[in-house]
């Protein structure tokens, strides 16, 4: 076992970036609890497909009855799905009369890109051999 000291993310200094990513220090618990809540709602394919309508749409943000027809599930399937997504803050929508719409909320991917892009300078950190491999 190394002596090597672990920095645990959001337990900084404060001079790393605003959102370090996973090769620069660990995730502490609430950290990962929280972020797999994000990549729990990602994964699923209906879910991706509706975030991905929803950041691609033009001007911004889509109306709840533009969504629907585009999947063969019911409008309550769709509604639920959108929850997930809005629980886990990739989405946000507003009320407007008899429809919801939908907008991509672009802290959460610039935040999720940031956790898992690599350094900019392209380091790594060293791999180590397992435990009990010739060397």
């Amino acid at each position: 076992m190394s002596n090597q000291e672990l920095v645990v993310l959001g337990q900084s200094d404060g001079t790393g970036a605003c959102c370090p990513g996973l090769l620069t220090a660990p995730l502490d618990e609430d950290q990962a609890v929280e972020l797999a809540k994000v990549f729990k709602a990602l994964g699923d394919p209906v879910r991706l497909r509706l975030l991905s309508m929803i950041a691609s749409r033009a001007g911004g943000e889509v109306c709840v009855c533009d969504l629907t027809p585009a999947f063969e599930l019911s409008q309550p399937t769709i509604s639920h799905h959108l929850k997930l997504l809005r629980q886990a803050g990739l989405i946000d929508c507003e009320r407007r009369g008899t429809w919801v719409y939908y907008w991509l909320v672009p802290e959460m991917t610039d935040r999720l890109a940031g956790i898992l892009t690599r350094p900019a300078d392209g380091s790594r950190p060293e791999r180590t051999a397992p435990a009990g491999a010739a060397s």
